[in-house]
């Protein structure tokens, strides 16, 4: 099985948000992205960590799909309200990016179906391949720690940057 790894560099175009970093009280952030859906009408929503999971389900936003490690800063977390119409499973140790998870994850965000991939170890970097396997007009949400909520709308240049960090990873094999 084939895996990437994070170099120095990858690791510092991963850094910074890729998107809108939308900061305030849950009931700001809520608000703000309210309005960007509404303005915006993305062709799917995929979110990335159980946080940011947990609170686009519990205020009704029809995620197309979640990806989770059952975690919110290394501490497990029970996750309710994600249903889905199917889940799938996948390992991705921390730091790196599986060729089972990056495919998995690709094939899953061109899909038409809710759907809820659980992460033997970590999915903060299956981001990378969601941005690739989502529509152009989509959103991807993950959490930034401590500052707030990150929104990406998928387009050619996302990709762009997506296939340039994805390939700019080390790649070392694991048998």
């Amino acid at each position: 099985m084939k895996i990437r790894r994070l170099t120095p560099t990858s690791r510092k175009k991963l850094q910074k948000p890729w998107g809108i970093l939308i900061r305030g009280s849950p009931e700001q952030i809520l608000e703000e992205f309210r309005k960007m859906v509404k303005e915006e009408k993305p062709s799917k929503i995929i979110s990335v960590g159980d946080k940011v999971s947990q609170f686009l389900a519990a205020h009704g936003f029809p995620v197309h799909m979640f990806i989770v490690d059952g975690k919110v800063m290394r501490k497990p977390v029970v996750l309710s309200a994600l249903s889905a119409d199917e889940v799938l499973r996948v390992e991705n140790p921390a730091g790196v990016i599986t060729e089972q998870a990056f495919n998995t994850v690709m094939r899953a965000a061109s899909r038409n179906r809710r759907i809820k991939i659980f992460v033997e170890g970590e999915e903060d970097l299956l981001a990378v391949p969601a941005a690739l396997g989502a529509p152009e007009g989509a959103f991807l949400v993950y959490g930034q720690p401590g500052e707030g909520m990150v929104v990406v709308k998928v387009t050619a240049e996302l990709k762009r940057l997506a296939r340039e960090i994805y390939e700019e990873m080390e790649e070392v094999s694991k048998s």
